[in-house]
């Protein structure tokens, strides 16, 4: 008989980011390791180093982005978006912008 096994290193906590998939035990997300590894073209071994996380922690953040890959998708662009409109409401704000 087979068993399938987890490895338990992504949590959900609805008190944690809005409920957004994290890696266990700390406040990051999923997306941001996504972002660290798509966007910004950081190896697995550099990103687990600069948040300092284990590889598995990576690995595991990167197999559940693949395994959920148009959720997450859709979280990281509206993402983009919020930060984008944001942005543009603090340029029109800006008091250079002004005179």
């Amino acid at each position: 008989m087979q068993t399938t096994l987890t490895i338990d290193l992504i949590a959900s906590d609805p008190t944690i980011r809005n409920g957004r998939p994290c890696i266990a035990g700390t406040g990051l997300r999923v997306t941001d390791l996504v972002a660290a590894h798509l966007f910004h073209q950081r190896t697995p071994d550099e990103i687990a180093a600069n948040y300092e996380l284990s590889l598995a922690q990576v690995y595991a953040a990167l197999a559940y982005y693949y395994e959920h890959k148009l959720e997450l998708d859709r979280d990281i662009r509206s993402q983009i978006d919020k930060a984008r409109s944001l942005k543009e409401q603090a340029l029109g704000r800006s008091p250079a912008l002004l005179s």
